[in-house]
């Protein structure tokens, strides 16, 4: 895969991992506020039989691991950690994958029910979300293999048996 140089032609990867970071945190506690006061109902695509609130607290406990993974990104970022950075670049393009597929059922959905401007709109901005987050996870990705490279750099370089001659 392609790495990125650089974060939006200008910006450094480091700086666009944090902003990843902190985007993660910022969104996953507007989501848990919109859970809590917005009256939407929410369903899940496979158990749509669960009621609203066990719904709701899956939703909450998903919002919640996502400021973990963003905050452990975050350090990692910082602290140049690549370990620290594993966990939100292997769920991130799981959530990438699980976007899509949430986008295209819900769109299709909407479809079905005849309801067509809801449909494409959901479709068009969900494709653009989609897209922003590919992208952010790319940069996210690539500074993680910066990071992992001069790591394992670093771990070959050190000669274990050498001894100080004098």
């Amino acid at each position: 895969m392609t790495l990125l140089k650089t974060f939006c032609c200008c910006g450094s990867l480091r700086t666009g991992t944090l902003v990843a970071g902190i985007a993660g945190i910022i969104l996953a506690i507007i989501g848990i506020v919109v859970i809590f006061t917005v009256p939407v109902e929410f369903k899940t695509i496979v158990l749509d039989w669960l009621p609203k609130l066990a719904v709701q607290i899956i939703m909450v406990i998903n919002f919640a691991m996502t400021i973990l993974i963003s905050i452990l990104l975050i350090i990692g970022t910082v602290k140049r950690n690549m370990y620290l950075m594993i966990p939100w670049v292997l769920l991130g393009i799981m959530l990438a994958i699980g976007l899509l597929v949430s986008v295209i059922y819900t769109s299709v959905d909407f479809f079905l029910k005849d309801d067509n401007l809801s449909g494409g709109l959901f479709l068009v901005f969900g494709l653009i979300a989609f897209v922003v987050y590919v992208y952010m996870w790319m940069v996210v990705y690539s500074y993680f293999s910066i990071i992992k490279e001069e790591t394992d750099r670093g771990a070959y370089t050190k000669d274990p048996f050498r001894r100080a001659y004098n």
